[in-house]
């Protein structure tokens, strides 16, 4: 069997932990690399976070930093989610795994243009790295299989009544992304606000007994305590891991081809993914949109993949 490749760009970030749990021990992907954006923290923890992750399920792949803040906006980060390291919760052992030296963007494009098969890039952050990689070398997008990003939202947002939070976060560089050639398939909030970690979540992963999901309880505990304070849910949206599920088993998702805009105006929709899914401006299609999701296949994917670092 052919092994998809591919890039997972994120700024972990609680269920960007789990994404990579998915993507770094799946027999059906070639991980090639991980860039970081700043997004749920500042650069210099989300980029410790993917090495404590790497380095804890041995995962061993190069880990990139890159930007440090978006394009134009000033940095806005989700602290009240993800606490002061980005990833409260969890006590990861000494960290001796480094960063690679090559900056993100850099990283992007040098696989990309070296990579015999093309490559699927999953973003689950802002969409900064991906962005400037387009504009620094626009040939790339010949050489990327699809674009999967968690972010946007055909409905109502959750940093303002409009925007979710990773597009809000970089608009401008979501823009890039959107309106290049590239096969943009998006998982927004509506989707991704079905798969809650309930306790009985929980409690059915920390069954499994092993580090994979010692990380998986210990996280999600924080995650949950946080999301019932801020948002008053029982059990946080486990967002990230969606993108890699669904290339796990494409039927998880149900997705329709529609034209899709980011608002750059500024105004109160500023951030806003506006998805014509009913066709309204007879625009070109651009955007694949998730619209539906099979939320016990979902878990049962998450629960393979602790299982699998036995």
């Amino acid at each position: 069997m052919t092994k998809r490749k591919l890039i997972l760009d994120c700024d972990p970030g609680h269920d960007d932990a789990i994404a990579i749990m998915l993507a770094g021990n799946h027999d059906g992907f070639d991980l090639l690399g991980i860039t970081v954006s700043t997004g749920n923290q500042t650069l210099k923890k989300t980029g410790i976070n993917a090495l404590n992750i790497t380095q804890f399920l041995t995962i061993d792949v190069p880990v990139c930093l890159g930007l440090e803040r978006p394009l134009v906006r000033d940095l806005q980060i989700a602290d009240d989610i993800h606490g002061e390291s980005g990833l409260d919760g969890f006590n990861f052992p000494p960290l001796h795994k480094s960063f690679d030296q090559r900056h993100a963007v850099d990283f992007i494009i040098d696989t990309l243009f070296e990579s015999k098969e093309k490559v699927t890039f999953v973003t689950t952050g802002p969409m900064s790295n991906l962005a400037m990689a387009l504009r620094k070398a626009p040939k790339i997008v010949d050489h990327i299989e699809e674009v999967v990003l968690m972010g946007g939202a055909h409905g109502y947002g959750n940093v303002t009544p409009a925007a979710e939070f990773n597009i809000l976060v970089d608009p401008e560089a979501a823009h890039i992304v959107f309106s290049s050639p590239v096969k943009v398939t998006m998982i927004g909030l509506d989707i991704t606000r079905q798969v809650q970690v309930l306790p009985k979540i929980v409690k059915r992963m920390a069954a499994i007994n092993n580090k994979a999901s010692d990380l998986f309880v210990k996280l999600m505990n924080v995650f949950n305590e946080n999301q019932a304070r801020v948002f008053g849910l029982k059990g946080g949206p486990l967002h990230d891991p969606v993108t890699i599920a669904y290339l796990i088993d494409p039927s998880l998702l149900k997705t329709k081809h529609a034209h899709c805009e980011i608002d750059l105006s500024h105004g109160i929709s500023y951030g806003r993914t506006n998805c014509d899914l009913f066709d309204y401006l007879k625009q070109d299609a651009n955007t694949f949109v998730a619209h539906h999701i099979d939320v016990e296949k979902f878990w049962n994917i998450i629960e393979r993949s602790i299982r699998s670092y036995d």
